[in-house]
């Protein structure tokens, strides 16, 4: 379904889609409201949402749409996706899967194309409408779970990407405000993204939340967070660990990665850190995962159910590298009760 006000844009935009045979136009509408309508009589994998629309709106329509979508994700194709960064990250905080910016008109080819496209194949069909030709994950992945390491935890790190900020928010919602330990978080957006992305995360965890800057010191119930150009990482500073930027090439070619952020924290905590993976596609991670377990320490992973993409935690799964797999919710849980961080709110 293409949700926007905009005739050029829907017909644009359905053009694009349809030049591939692996997805069909099944609706479009003008509004939030017709969409929410439209949903009443269609089924539909994925929506495209434009964020500035007559009426409602696409920001303040997400949760009404998500409630009747069936379980379709949205991905935000908007002009303001880009330079309105604080409504974009509050859409993907409000449970958009992912965001795209709209190109100007006269501009909607080539890259643009490619991107949504691809973007499309890796939301993958609504959770509960997936056709039966699909099987089942359970049969593919049969990876069993390790121990998880029986050190107290002294710092956490937690990697994600698409639908990460949804997924991040229940993490912190759940985790107790007080764990005593550094938090690193490193989710794949743009740069300028980042000081409103911080900002949100911030008010959810309830606790201090900055953009990492070189040198920066860890430190009890701090997250910090990679600042979307460089790798984050940890290394020993003369008062302790502190925070270090790297802008070289990663083994997945995802900037800031996941990878260089577990491999400093296992060289650095060895087996007193846990990683946790969220909703993301690919497989960033994996290889800083296996330095992770290699070194002692224990990495956690998202359920497949509450993924918007489940291409990151299935690949940590699949490694044989995961101590659990769950909602974010209870992965949050889970790390409370190895830090002696006092019960849940």
């Amino acid at each position: 379904m293409i949700v926007d006000d905009s005739a050029v844009a829907r017909s644009v935009l359905s053009r694009m889609i349809e030049s591939d045979s692996s997805f069909e136009i099944a609706a479009v509408a003008g509004t939030a409201e017709d969409a929410i309508d439209a949903l009443q009589a269609v089924r539909v994998d994925t929506i495209l949402l434009d964020l500035e629309m007559p009426g409602a709106g696409g920001l303040r329509s997400i949760p009404r749409i998500l409630d009747n979508a069936c379980g379709a994700h949205v991905m935000i194709v908007s002009s303001v996706a880009e330079e309105g960064a604080e409504e974009t990250v509050a859409a993907l905080a409000l449970g958009a899967a992912d965001a795209l910016p709209k190109p100007g008109t006269g501009r909607f080819n080539g890259r643009f194309s490619e991107v949504l496209i691809s973007r499309l194949k890796a939301l993958g069909y609504a959770e509960d409408q997936r056709p039966a030709a699909v099987a089942p994950v359970s049969a593919v992945v049969n990876a069993p779970l390790r121990a998880m390491s029986a050190e107290r935890v002294e710092l956490l790190a937690v990697g994600a990407s698409t639908g990460g900020i949804h997924a991040l928010n229940s993490f912190f919602e759940t985790l107790p405000r007080r764990i005593g330990i550094p938090i690193l978080v490193t989710q794949h957006l743009p740069v300028p993204f980042m000081p409103v992305f911080a900002r949100q995360l911030g008010i959810a965890a309830k606790r201090e939340t900055l953009v990492a800057e070189e040198g920066m010191a860890l430190l009890p119930d701090r997250v910090i967070i990679a600042p979307g150009d460089a790798h984050l990482m940890v290394v020993d500073g003369p008062d302790g660990p502190v925070v270090h930027l790297d802008r070289s090439a990663s083994y997945s070619g995802c900037m800031p990665s996941v990878d260089p952020m577990f491999q400093s924290v296992s060289a650095l905590y060895g087996a007193s850190a846990a990683g946790v993976v969220l909703t993301g596609m690919g497989r960033d991670g994996v290889q800083g995962a296996a330095r992770m377990v290699a070194a002692g320490g224990s990495v956690l992973a998202q359920d497949e159910a509450s993924c918007a993409v489940w291409g990151m935690p299935r690949s940590i799964l699949e490694a044989g590298l995961a101590c659990a797999i769950m909602p974010p919710d209870k992965l949050a849980r889970r790390i409370a009760s190895r830090v002696g961080g006092g019960a849940c709110r």
